[in-house]
């Protein structure tokens, strides 16, 4: 144990050595720029825009998650700047240098320190624990009788929004009311899947054959992303959906439209018949004849949505015209077929005239 202790020591006495031989090197001004650029890169990873953060509660379940937090990221700080304090205090005051090179007073089994920071860790805990506790009891606190019950559904890599009272099914763009409370009720179609609007609520697993539920009340208007947090898959990352918060009038044309359907006008349209012949079988569209498929997406109003794939790329007619095309160019590990281009031997099930077609008469879906 004492050659042991010889061995640190010596150990210890040669890195100071060194570490001052370089200081005297360098220079102070080389190590102050050093740690600047340190410091700046931290403070630089920082800025931006953070569309998706918790920070900026729009609804009541994620204020209730930011008042747990911001308090025990404090307690945390505190516990940092005392324990890097102590740490900073006995590298500087007992490193070795000329005159100093013996042992520093040892602590060890003083009964006075040990039990003062064992019952500070117990009370920390406790305080930790009682909020922690009082937060959850009050997120498993059961919806109001005035809810909007909307059936999510994951699957790989999309999300389905099923208003049962109010005969609505879209997919990966929710829409909710401002003010109204929401009962999320949340299954898989297939693998293990996580939902989260990190400035509307906290995260849920989505789990297949278990319908679990989380409550919240959008409380300012505007458009909030969100994603799945579960790894599920090849397009895990592009499993993307967005939650509009509205009025209560504007809520009640969005369901309108959705209820409404397409125009009958458009039945007889070139592009009506291309989506009857190679799309209705994964697809449906409320008022057609194409009202039936359910593998993939609703796509009633699919002309008035932000986004394509989840998510990935914003709705224009060019960008829908090429995720008909090839989708997997878009979204890779996407399981829609690719309509526009030759595999090996087979022919493209659509020419280009057929996917202009469609696409005009997709963006008239509004």
């Amino acid at each position: 144990m004492h050659d042991l202790y010889r061995l640190i020591t010596l150990a210890s006495q040669i890195a100071g050595k060194s570490k001052a031989t370089r200081w005297r090197r360098y220079g102070v001004g080389r190590y102050l720029a050093v740690t600047l650029a340190a410091v700046g890169v931290v403070v630089l990873a920082g800025c931006g825009e953070l569309p998706q953060t918790i920070m900026h509660p729009a609804g009541d379940d994620a204020r209730l998650i930011l008042d747990l937090l911001v308090p025990v990221l404090w307690i945390a700080l505190v516990i940092l700047v005392v324990v890097v304090g102590f740490l900073i205090v006995s590298m500087v005051k007992y490193r070795y240098r000329p005159g100093n090179d013996g042992i520093p007073p040892q602590i060890h089994g003083n009964p006075r320190l040990e039990i003062t920071w064992m019952v500070a860790s117990a009370l920390i805990v406790a305080v930790l624990a009682v909020m922690t506790f009082k937060t959850m009891s009050i997120r498993a606190e059961a919806p109001g009788p005035g809810a909007l019950i909307v059936e999510v559904t994951a699957n790989q890599w999309w999300w389905e929004f099923t208003y049962p009272e109010l005969d609505v099914v879209t997919a990966n763009e929710l829409y909710l009311p401002i003010g109204q409370e929401v009962d999320l009720r949340l299954a898989s179609n297939d693998v293990i899947h996580s939902f989260w609007f990190p400035s509307l609520s906290g995260k849920q697993d989505v789990v297949p054959g278990t319908v679990n539920r989380m409550n919240f009340v959008p409380e300012e208007i505007g458009v909030y992303p969100g994603q799945c947090t579960e790894f599920c898959g090849l397009a895990h990352g592009q499993m993307r959906m967005a939650a509009f918060v509205v009025s209560p009038a504007e809520f009640d044309r969005w369901v309108e439209m959705q209820q409404t359907g397409a125009d009958p006008a458009l039945a007889t349209s070139p592009g009506a018949q291309v989506f009857q012949i190679n799309c209705a079988a994964c697809h449906s569209i409320r008022g057609t004849a194409a009202a039936f498929g359910q593998i993939g997406p609703e796509l009633t109003g699919i002309g008035a949505r932000t986004t394509l794939g989840a998510g990935v790329v914003n709705h224009t007619p060019e960008t829908l015209a090429e995720w008909i095309r090839d989708p997997s160019q878009i979204k890779p590990g996407v399981l829609m077929p690719a309509l526009g281009v030759d595999v090996g031997d087979v022919p493209a099930a659509l020419s280009e005239d057929d996917i202009t077609a469609l696409v005009n008469y997709l963006e008239q879906m509004r």
